[in-house]
């Protein structure tokens, strides 16, 4: 658990560092990414055997999850959804908190 705590820190760091080079486009990858590590976590903890997934498949996969409250499907939607051709998001989002909000009901809920 502890190195998972690790690989989340360094993601939501990158993100941080990202946000800090105005550069959003970086930061939601990094969202992405720390997304896929607490998905992985917690697929495996409930006895699947994840293949390697990038992250964005991953949160496809986690959008099937019957156990999901509607809140975090709607962060999943928000961390799938593609940007416009501006590189913007088409809605108002700050997909690095809700990254963190689904990490954190992902590593802390019993399966």
């Amino acid at each position: 658990m502890n190195d998972l705590k690790t690989q989340l820190r360094n993601e939501f760091e990158k993100a941080q560092q990202a946000r800090i080079k105005k550069n959003e486009g970086q930061a939601r990858v990094c969202a992405r990414r720390a997304a896929g590590i607490a998905i992985r976590d917690y697929l495996s903890r409930k006895g699947i055997k994840v293949p390697n997934m990038s992250a964005y498949d991953l949160l496809n996969l986690l959008k099937e999850d019957a156990l999901l409250p509607l809140n975090l499907k709607l962060i999943v939607d928000h961390l799938t959804v593609r940007v416009t051709e501006e590189f913007e998001l088409p809605f108002d989002a700050d997909l690095v908190a809700e990254s963190r909000v689904l990490c954190d009901w992902l590593l802390y809920t019993e399966v």
